[in-house]
C-alpha cells in the first residue's frame, strides 16, 4: 500500500508541476527520436525556437540508420543517408485552447533532399521533459542524378521521442 501511495504522489506531482509545451518568444525545445519509414529506419534531432506567441523556427536533421534493399543494390554513402531541413511551425495548442502541457504544431521545412510539410505534437510531463511524435512528408522532391538512394530521404516518415525544454 505504501508503493503504490508513493506511486501516485509521485504521478500526481509530476502532473500539477507541468508547465506550458510552447512558452512563445524565446522559447527552445530539443527533441531527439526514431524515425520509421518504407525504406528503413533512423534517428532525428530537432531544435525549435520560438519567434512569437504561435510561431517557431528549428533545424532538423535525420540519418537513416537501417534500410531495406533498394534497387540498383549496394550500400549507401552517409551524404544519402543523412538530411538536414530549416522549418517554420505553427504552434496552434493556445489558438485552439488545448491543455498548456500539449503542443500542436504543424509546418514547412526546406532541406536538402526536398521541400516538405510536418504535423507534430509534444506532451510535457514536466517542465523540462515531454514526449513528442511527427509526420513528416515531401511536397516537392529535388531532381538527383543518383537515383539509387534517392527514396531515403524522400517519403512519409514518422517519428517518436523525447522533447526537451532547454
Amino acid at each position: 500500500m505504501k508503493k503504490i501511495a508513493l506511486l501516485v504522489t509521485l504521478l500526481s506531482t509530476s502532473f500539477i508541476h507541468a508547465q506550458q509545451a510552447f512558452k512563445g518568444k524565446g522559447d527552445t525545445k530539443f527533441n531527439v527520436g526514431m524515425q520509421f519509414q518504407n525504406e528503413g529506419t533512423g534517428i532525428q534531432f530537432a531544435a525549435d525556437f520560438g519567434l512569437g506567441e504561435n510561431l517557431s523556427y528549428g533545424f532538423v536533421g535525420s540519418y537513416v540508420l537501417g534500410y531495406e534493399a533498394l534497387d540498383g543494390g549496394g550500400a549507401p554513402d552517409f551524404k544519402d543517408r543523412f538530411d538536414a531541413r530549416f522549418r517554420i511551425n505553427a504552434n496552434l495548442s493556445s489558438v485552439l485552447k488545448i491543455d498548456d502541457k500539449f503542443d500542436l504544431y504543424p509546418g514547412l521545412s526546406l532541406g536538402l533532399k526536398n521541400f516538405g510539410g510536418h504535423v507534430g505534437a509534444r506532451y510535457f510531463f514536466t517542465d523540462g521533459f515531454g514526449v513528442f511524435s511527427e509526420a513528416g512528408f515531401p511536397i516537392a522532391k529535388y531532381n538527383e542524378s543518383n537515383r539509387n538512394f534517392y527514396p531515403l530521404n524522400n517519403q512519409f516518415t514518422f517519428t517518436i521521442g523525447a522533447s526537451f525544454n532547454l
